[in-house]
Parts: structure tokens; sequence; C-alpha cells
């Protein structure tokens, strides 16, 4: 089944009036924000020029761990989210809510 069609199926099914296992719907929001975090560092990494290996070196992990958190294949500490953060060179805002999550890198600004 195309993604397209379990997507219609799906918002057809919830307009119906039936609804997700409490399980289904958690699951649900941990991919999204695995999908988010490991987008952001990408689209960070990617802005600064910097392969995996490079980022890795910096933020004194290995570059298998940088592809896991990119790949959403991995929940990261907090103490690992700071060394992201330090590493490209910016501030990591993440705003939860129930149907919507954002994760951030923001660059700092080194203009004096």
């Amino acid at each position: 089944m195309s993604h397209s069609r379990w997507k219609s199926l799906r918002e057809r099914r919830l307009a119906e009036g039936l609804t997700e296992p409490e399980d289904v719907a958690e699951a649900r929001r941990e991919i999204r924000l695995s999908m988010a975090l490991a987008k952001a560092v990408y689209d960070r990494r990617t802005e600064l020029g910097l392969t995996q290996t490079e980022l890795a070196d910096r933020a004194g992990l290995t570059q298998a761990k940088i592809s896991r958190i990119e790949g959403s294949d991995t929940v990261p500490t907090l103490p690992l989210l700071s060394k992201l953060a330090k590493a490209l060179d910016a501030t990591l805002n993440i705003a939860l809510d129930d149907d919507d999550t954002r994760v951030i890198f923001t660059a700092h600004d080194h203009a004096a």
C-alpha cells in the first residue's frame, strides 16, 4: 500500500470517529520527535558544510552515532544534545505539543 493511500485511509477512519489505540498514538509522537531532531541535526550540519565525521569529531562522538541520530535510530540523552548543540555552534530549541513538535538549532551570532 502506498503512503498516500495509507494516509488517506487513516484520515478517513479518523473522520469516521475511529481512534488509534493509545500505544500507537504514543509511538507516532515519539517517531515524530525523533524525525524532527534528525532533520534539525542534518540541516544544521549541512548548513555548516560538515561531514558526519567532522561533526562527530567536534562533538566527541563517533560517526556511527551521528548517523544513528540523523537516521532517527536513537534517542539521545540531554548531555548528548548539549554536545551536539555546541558542536553545531547553535542553541537547541525543542517545542513539544500534542500535534506540533519543533526542533530547531539557532546559530550563535558571533558578530560583536
